[in-house]
This record gives structure tokens, sequence and C-alpha cells, in this order.
């Protein structure tokens, strides 16, 4: 019979909690705090790209051409998002979370300032492009990193019944990011020239990215590391083999499931931009106000979408918003295509809206999915591998399509519902792992069980036994590797219930995170 690796079961109950009340709240401030600003870094290339980098940077093609390898240099951030994921990642599984949180930040501040010292085309020619590509692809390295790290240290402090809501203040930080940075972009544009901006006002909100790293290294000095890698009896060596040995189908799924989700944010935040002040003529302080306000709105419900995720599990959630993002595609690019800011806004908050009662629990739900040993590499690299497949490519594919097109951008929608009709099925594919009857005794997160049986279960997401155990058992949380017969249906929600082996009576149920190997 295969036994799994689990956590040890804590001599100290107290710390097997983590930290309660004010300390957990300190935690997850400086969590958002540090994916703020890190993604600050990141959404500023973003804005720049839509609004300034073209002709600066790729003067010599056509205004479509340069906007399309703008967002192709873009694009390049996603690309090494994933490879910054298997590295951090590693590091993270390895030796702790917090030492991702401080190196991955310098990484994505030092790239990020340094975009803004690059000299233009006029000066330098072909390197100035050339040195563009690199920078973005170290902040892509840097912030595939920081997910990851940032997520988990909140999750694996976080009581289980309550854990959707304390790992979301990460998930506001994109959020809090993209505002600065498009805050300080307004400002700007408001204020200066057109000479002006283009000249060096675009460089001053990638120079202060240097403060804004400063103080999130301040804030992260004082994190204390998680306590599931803490009472792990032993790390994985070699993280990223196991998640391709064990996990790869549950990569692939969740990276198609949060597609959707970064092809709605990234065309409200980014291909709009372009779009609505090239071709339909609306000033670019207008764009800028119409998405800001959408964004604060979608900022402030995440909490609230959270606690849904607490009281009613992950996945319906995930569904629900899958869901109502394809519906309101066509409407969004229609309403977008009319030019008029109102409606434009009111295209932006119902899909920023569906965007967030998906994402606000992904930050507890990915981790579920994953035993400890290897929960850093396979979390962010399944996320920012959708960011891969959504966000790199949708600014590309629509500008392209919009380019083609007559009046309203069909052929944009269509991609868009494509992209959303193939989330819908991972989603649908993909387990429930709310703890089973809300708090288990230990509050912490429990890793994934194996079933014993007859391995008569298809396999889905991992190979092995059909139904998977989590336990609900005082202290860790930690697994009955023997628990359940194997019959049971994909994705381990088959039929077998096993008794926890932690340092209380918990109970094992099926379905939760069959997710490692039986």
């Amino acid at each position: 019979m295969h036994r799994v690796r689990t956590a040890k079961s804590p001599q100290n109950p107290q710390r097997a909690q983590g930290p309660q009340g004010p300390s957990m709240l300190r935690l997850a401030t400086a969590s958002l705090a540090g994916t703020a600003i890190e993604f600050y870094d990141f959404f500023v290339y973003g804005t720049a790209a839509a609004l300034v980098l073209g002709p600066l940077f790729f003067p010599t093609f056509s205004p479509v051409a340069g906007t399309l390898a703008a967002f192709g240099t873009f694009a390049v951030g996603f690309v090494a998002r994933p490879l910054g994921s298997v590295l951090f990642g590693h590091i993270g599984d390895r030796h702790g979370r917090r030492p991702v949180l401080v190196a991955s930040l310098l990484l994505t501040g030092a790239a990020t300032v340094a975009v803004g010292c690059v000299p233009t085309y006029e000066s330098i020619g072909t390197a100035a492009p050339v040195l563009l590509l690199a920078l973005r692809f170290l902040q892509g390295l840097g912030l595939g990193g920081e997910w990851g790290g940032a997520v988990l240290l909140t999750a694996e402090h976080a009581p289980a019944d309550r854990r959707a809501l304390w790992s979301s203040f990460p998930q506001i930080g994109p959020a809090l990011g993209f505002l600065l940075a498009n805050g300080v972009m307004l400002t700007l544009s408001a204020t200066l020239t057109e000479a002006q901006f283009a000249s060096w006002g675009w460089r001053v909100p990638f120079w202060a990215a240097g403060v804004l790293a400063a103080a999130g290294l301040w804030l992260r000095s004082s994190l204390v590391e998680s306590p599931r890698f803490l009472e792990l009896r032993e790390h994985a060596r070699m993280p990223l083999a196991e998640v391709v040995r064990g996990h790869w189908r549950l990569v692939l799924l969740t990276a198609g499931a949060l597609s959707v989700g970064y092809a709605v944010f990234y065309t409200v935040t980014t291909w709009s931009l372009a779009h609505a002040t090239e071709r339909l003529g609306v000033s670019r302080t207008v764009m800028l106000a119409c998405v800001m306000a959408a964004v604060v709105v979608k900022g402030a419900l995440t909490p609230f979408a959270a606690m849904l995720g607490d009281r009613y599990g992950r996945r319906p959630l995930c569904l629900v918003g899958c869901t109502a993002a394809a519906v309101w595609i066509f409407p969004l690019i229609a309403l977008l295509s009319t030019g008029e800011p109102p409606l434009m806004f009111l295209g932006f908050l119902v899909a920023l809206v569906a965007f967030v009662t998906m994402f606000a629990v992904i930050a507890a739900y990915l981790p579920e999915l994953y035993e400890p040993r290897v929960r850093c590499t396979g979390a962010a690299v399944g996320y920012n591998l959708g960011g891969v497949l959504g966000g790199a490519l949708t600014p590309i594919v629509a500008t392209a399509v919009a380019e083609r097109s007559t009046g309203v951008p069909w052929g944009v929608a269509a991609y868009l519902t494509a992209v959303a009709l193939l989330s819908l099925g991972c989603f649908a594919l993909l387990p429930e792992t709310r703890p089973v009857g809300g708090t288990p005794a230990g509050g912490g997160m429990g890793t994934a069980g194996s079933g014993a049986g007859s391995e008569a279960g298809p396999e889905a997401v991992s190979s092995g036994a059909g139904a998977g155990a989590v336990s609900s058992g005082a202290g860790a949380g930690a697994v009955s590797s023997e628990a359940g017969a194997g019959a049971g249906p994909e994705l381990g929600s088959g039929a077998g219930a096993g008794s926890g082996s932690g340092a209380g009576a918990g109970t094992g149920a099926a379905g939760g995170q069959a997710v490692v190997r039986g």
C-alpha cells in the first residue's frame, strides 16, 4: 500500500492554528501591500504599452503594428511568469515561502526602475526594444514568484473556515497596484503636454517603483514563515519534477480554468485603452478614469466574494463567475464600441464583477488542490500558465482582429467567448476543496489524502485511487493515507470515508482534494 508523505502533527496546537486576530491581519496586510507593489510594476508597463511605447520604441512600424509590437513585449512578461513560478516555487518548496517574497520583490522592482531608464529607438536604435524586451522578461520572472509566495504564506496561516477571506487580501493587491499605476499615469497625462509625456513623463511611474520596492521590503521584513512549511517532515527535492509527474493534469486544468479571468481583465484594463484611444477617439484621460472606477469596485467586492467562497465553496463561485463572463462578453464589446464613457464604464463594471467572483477565491482554491511539499510550485505554475493563455494573448489577438473589423469587433467577442467556454469546462472538472463541515479542529490546511482501495476510479488529475480523503483532525490536519474505497469517479469524488490520522479525531471526506498519487 502506497503511503503519502504527510504534514507533522504539531506539538504546539496554538502554533498549528497560526496567528489569529491582529496578527493574522498584519500578515495579510503585509502580503497585500507587497502584492500591490509588484503588480504596480507589472501594470504600469501594460498601460505604457497601450499608450506610448509603440511610437517610442517601434517608430518604423505603422501605428497598428507598433501597438502590436508593444503588446508583444507586454506578453513576454506573461511568458516569463511560469518560468518565475518554477524558479521561485522551487525555492519556496525547498527553503520556505518567506525568501521568495523578498527575492521576487527585489527582482521586479529593479527591472521596473531600469525600464524607466532605457533610451528610446531614436537614441540607440534597435538596442532599445531589445533592452525593453529583456527587462520585461525579468519583470515577469519576478512576478511569477510573487503570487505563489504571498498567497501561500497567507493561506497556510489562515484558519480553515476563513481561509478564502484571508487569502483574498493578496488578491486585492493587483487592484491596488493597477489603481496606483494608472493613477500616476492619469495625473501625468492630465498635467503634461503630449510632447512632455512622450519625452519623459511616461518614465516617472517606472522610477517610482524603486521607492515602492523599498517600502515593500520593509513591510516584509517582519513576516514569519508558514507553519505548514515548518511542519513538513520532508521537503520535495525537485518540486517541479514531482508536479509534472504527479499533478500535470491538475496544472493544465487550473491554467485553462483561469484563462478567462485573465482574458477579461486585460481586455478591460489594457486592450480597451489602446482600442478606444486609437480607433474610437476617446481621450486617454477619460479611458483611464473609466477603467480605474470599475477596478475600484472590483477591489472593494473581493473580500465579500471570498466570504461567499468560505460559506458555499470555491468551485460554485468560480462556475458562476465564469458563466457570467461568458454571457456578458458580447454586451461588453458592444458597449465599448459606442465610445460613450457611461456605457463603457457599465461594460467594464459588470465584466470585472464576473472576474472577481472567480478570482476572489482562487488564492484559497489553488493551494488547497496541492499537498504542501509541492504547493508553491504547483499552484504558482498553474496560475501563471493561465496568465499566458488569457493575459498574454488577448491584447495581441484582440488588436489584430479589431484591425480587420468594420464597426463593432464581434470577432473579439467570439474569441473571448471561446476562452470562457474553455474555462467553464475546466472548472467543471475541478473538485471542491472547501473544508468539509466547516472548521477543522486544527484550523490548518490539511494535505490531500490517498485512497487505498482497488484503484478502480479513472484518473483525472492524479494517478492512483479514485477516492481522496482530507483529514479535518486537530492540529496540522494530517491526512489518512488509507482512506476509503478506490471506486470513485474522476478527481477523487468517490465514496470512501476514512478517519484522519492527526492529533485528534478527524473525519476524512472523499473528493476534498484527490490530487496526489494514491
